[in-house]
């Protein structure tokens, strides 16, 4: 029998499994460890650089998720081809992903949730 939060634990176990992958690369230029950081509630997932890149400090988040009010908000995505395809691919509908790093009045040209 599903329960209510079955997309929502879906939603956190593939948020995870995606952002692992991505915290798994080598990093290719310095001493640099890519963390995945999930909050205790597991509502929010970081993924985040940090260490050295020759004499430069190297510290910043990579990907800012959160589930909220049944949907996946994306924050911010600095991976290349951004995250939304693959949680697409793993089942996420489309309607309830919102781009939170586009103004409001664009996310509904985007083809995802507004909000």
């Amino acid at each position: 029998m599903a329960t209510a939060n079955q997309p929502v634990d879906q939603w956190r176990e593939t948020l995870e499994k995606i952002l692992q992958y991505y915290a798994n690369l080598p990093y290719t230029y310095g001493d640099v460890i890519t963390y995945l950081v999930v909050s205790r509630d597991r509502n929010h997932f970081m993924l985040i650089h940090e260490g050295w890149e020759n004499h430069l400090r190297v510290h910043g988040t990579v990907v800012h998720a959160e589930i909220r009010n049944d949907k996946i908000w994306i924050h911010y995505d600095g991976i290349e081809d951004g995250i939304t395809d693959e949680l697409v691919a793993a089942g996420v509908p489309k309607d309830c992903i919102v781009l939170a790093f586009h103004p409001p009045e664009v996310r509904e040209y985007t083809g995802y949730a507004r909000a």
